[in-house]
């Protein structure tokens, strides 16, 4: 899954240079460098420190109830919220992801869920993209 080299098609491998275990349950907001494991729980959002090519792996014991961003993600365990990847996003066999994920480049293996919707954003501006109003409808409810 990782390598030492810079794929451009996959994880640029990283220091996963903190663990959250399995017996761990955070409350709040977590922003984090380098790597994060993720084999706890954790009730707010979960970011990679901004301008940095961070990796987080959340495992078949992890879960986060909350939105998560980062420059890569690995998802094996469970995410209730919206997902924001930069680079690239690799969900496993036993990932459930209930929101949308916005991302750059998507691997998605067999028996991994999604309950939302997949939107791929631009490269070059690595932000989610504004989606317009919907259209707004008039109806007349009333008989002459």
């Amino acid at each position: 899954m990782f390598s030492s080299k810079k794929d451009s098609n996959g994880i640029k491998m990283a220091k996963l240079a903190t663990l959250v275990a399995h017996n761990v349950h955070i409350s709040g907001d977590l922003e984090f460098s380098e790597g994060l494991r993720m084999d706890g729980q954790v009730t707010g959002n979960v970011s990679g420190r901004p301008g940095e090519e961070t990796l987080l792996v959340v495992s078949d014991q992890g879960a986060i109830r909350g939105n998560v961003s980062a420059y890569n993600v690995v998802i094996n365990g469970c995410v209730t919220g919206d997902v924001t990847v930069t680079h690239f996003v690799e969900l496993q066999s036993n990932a459930r992801v209930l929101g949308n994920i916005y991302y750059q480049q998507l691997r998605m293996d067999i028996g991994a869920t999604i309950e939302g919707k997949l939107t791929r954003i631009d490269s070059q501006s690595a932000h989610v993209p504004t989606l317009p109003a919907p259209p707004e409808y008039t109806i007349d409810l009333t008989t002459n």
